[in-house]
């Protein structure tokens, strides 16, 4: 296995900080920063234990069997999995959401 090869490996665990695959006989973690350039708020809306997803080799360490592999890198996302991410991009100020978050309460409470 090498430096920048892309491979299909499984889901075999899934934490707030990463991704852990396998492929063959190495085992792997997918760092959150590496499943992509936005912010995910849930890896779990992405991600199932026993998918199988492409990543590519960051770095591979063959006598301990262990690899760093990306998601986002130079990957094709598949649109039908973006729909399930909760992407945010950014944030809005509290001056720009103030007027919209009067708005909600009013409706909430009945005053329009």
């Amino acid at each position: 296995m090498k430096k920048d090869e892309r491979i299909l490996c499984k889901v075999t665990g899934i934490q707030p900080y990463g991704v852990f695959v396998e492929y063959e006989n190495y085992q792997g973690l997918i760092h959150i920063s590496e499943i992509s350039d936005r912010f995910v708020a849930d890896i779990t809306k992405l991600f199932n234990v026993g998918d199988e997803i492409y990543a590519v080799v960051l770095e591979c360490d063959q006598k301990n069997l262990k690899m760093q592999l990306s998601y986002k890198k130079g990957l094709l996302v598949d649109p039908k999995v973006l729909k399930k991410v909760d992407i945010k991009i950014g944030f809005r100020s509290l001056e720009e959401k103030l007027d919209e978050w009067v708005k909600n309460k009013k409706e909430d409470l009945g005053n329009d």
